[in-house]
């Protein structure tokens, strides 16, 4: 049986995730925090998700995200056992009688070696939008005192047609901050920023301004994020037609890890 979600279905949802995804090409591991963090902060809307059923159990599903006129696929699994028999697609498929409505576009990520599901989504009408790459970075320097911004993400969003040079993933929108359950931290001034959420290490957004760009603004910023995090800093799904971030990073000792692909479909 295929069916809509409702918010009481999360402990079902991750019973399911935690299977899905225990062998994915690169295994992902969340507590229940961590992933109730994760779809809140991506924007969950139980009603316009999707679980197939065999009896109680939750054997597949699709989680699916909408801020404005987009919707957002921030999972779909299928538990090993529920494998190769149509799931993943009849989830696709009723996802899209769900969000048409609400939404004109649908949008995902998907690590560019799960061939099979970039080859599901292809059949089912995405198309490739961009590349994401995604970094580790770990600083080998003493903590760098770096004071807390004062300034909101409505400032930032002014500044950012100055400071970005590509729009940023889902994941580390605008929007996605304010919807998160975590705390973040911002730190910079008024020539960069970096916003960084301390629990996991990830590094949402980072930015100089143009004019004040190659004076180590930049690094500081880095190594501040990963001192006031504690840990290595997960930077997620950068634009890789961005050569001067990726320039950036690996100047500054920063490691590639996976590589995804942005896809898109529209829904009307």
């Amino acid at each position: 049986m295929i069916r809509t979600l409702t918010s009481e279905d999360f402990e079902s949802l991750y019973a399911a995730f935690t299977a899905a995804f225990s062998d994915y090409v690169v295994p992902l591991v969340l507590t229940r925090e961590q992933l109730a963090e994760m779809i809140a902060r991506r924007g969950w809307v139980p009603e316009l998700s999707v679980g197939a059923f065999d009896g109680d159990a939750m054997v597949a599903f699709t989680i699916n995200c909408v801020e404005d006129d987009r919707a957002y696929d921030s999972g779909t699994g299928v538990v090993p056992s529920h494998r190769r028999q149509g799931l993943g697609r009849e989830l696709m498929e009723r996802s899209f009688e769900l969000l048409r409505e609400r939404c004109r576009e649908y949008v995902l990520e998907v690590i560019d070696r799960n061939e099979r599901a970039v080859e599901l989504y292809l059949a089912t009408g995405f198309e490739v939008t961009r590349g994401l790459q995604c970094w580790g970075y770990e600083s080998s320097s003493l903590p760098v005192a770096e004071s807390s911004s004062s300034l909101s993400l409505d400032d930032l969003k002014t500044r950012r047609l100055d400071d970005s040079d590509v729009e940023p993933s889902w994941q580390n929108s605008d929007g996605s901050i304010r919807r998160s359950t975590q705390e973040h931290v911002t730190l910079g001034d008024d020539r960069g920023y970096a916003i960084v959420f301390p629990d996991r290490g990830d590094l949402a957004q980072l930015a100089v301004r143009r004019d004040a760009r190659r004076q180590g603004i930049g690094t500081r910023l880095l190594q501040a994020a990963a001192a006031v995090a504690g840990k290595p800093l997960r930077i997620i799904n950068v634009d890789e037609r961005d050569l001067g971030i990726a320039a950036f990073l690996e100047h500054n000792g920063a490691k590639r890890t996976v590589r995804q692909v942005e896809m898109s479909r529209p829904l009307r």
